[in-house]
């Protein structure tokens, strides 16, 4: 990973349309090595665009995009291959390691992370939504990825199962550190995950405010921190505390 202080991400005055409808007007951003970033905003502003940029699979209207690293993207829905079991999926994201010995230490190494042992050759429709994806995860977090993006990875959950979904994030993070933008609609979520929050205007988007949070993770729902972070992004967004 690159020194803390070292931007992976950076989009410099970005402007972005669909035709004629301007989506991302003049957006600056800067997202540190080893930083979890999370944009809301309301729907449709613009937040799958930012995501889509980063990773270079559409190009800004004007603007400049600046990314040092690999890229992974995990999506509300998951990607899984159902043709492929658990490990399989996995080696999909081992596929540049070419010594067979080291995949296979890594792709052990990543089971035990995502605590899905004596799952290895279950196929995608025998696994809960949350199993899913942590595998998911795992493929993302494979060889030598630096850079994750996340498009709501967690909303198509039940509550409960996105609440575990969290912890489970946090917890792999801890254990194998990568830069991370996270789009969500769900402010408690943005709380809970942040070291910084960027509150996204009605497009097209600007950044209407940044919230630091300085609180190591994992943090309580009910701890100041989260609380006072989701008052703060609701009166951001113009909405009722």
């Amino acid at each position: 990973m690159n020194d803390k202080k070292e931007a992976s991400l950076v989009l410099q005055n970005v402007s972005h349309s669909y035709g004629a409808t301007a989506v991302l007007k003049e957006l600056t951003l800067q997202v540190n090595a080893g930083e979890v970033v999370v944009l809301v905003g309301p729907s449709g502003c613009g937040k799958t665009t930012i995501l889509n940029l980063l990773s270079g699979y559409i190009q800004p209207s004007s603007g400049t995009v600046h990314k040092t690293g690999i890229i992974r993207t995990v999506y509300q829905q998951d990607g899984l291959f159902p043709w492929l079991t658990v490990s399989e999926n996995i080696d999909m994201g081992l596929q540049p390691i070419g010594n067979t010995t080291q995949r296979t230490k890594e792709r052990k190494e990543l089971v035990e992370l995502i605590h899905l042992e004596g799952f290895e050759n279950h196929y995608p429709h025998e696994l809960s939504g949350g199993m899913r994806q942590r595998v998911e995860l795992a493929r993302a977090l494979a060889g030598r990825s630096d850079i994750l993006l996340m498009d709501e990875p967690f909303s198509a959950l039940d509550y409960q199962t996105r609440l575990r979904m969290r912890l489970e994030l946090v917890r792999i993070l801890k254990q194998r550190p990568r830069t991370v933008v996270f789009v969500t609609h769900d402010i408690e979520e943005a709380a809970q995950l942040a070291d910084r929050v960027l509150v996204l205007s009605n497009r097209p988007a600007t950044i209407c405010r940044e919230l630091v949070i300085g609180t190591a993770r994992p943090r309580d729902l009910t701890s100041g921190t989260v609380i006072e972070t989701m008052k703060e992004i609701l009166q951001a967004l113009g909405l009722p505390q």
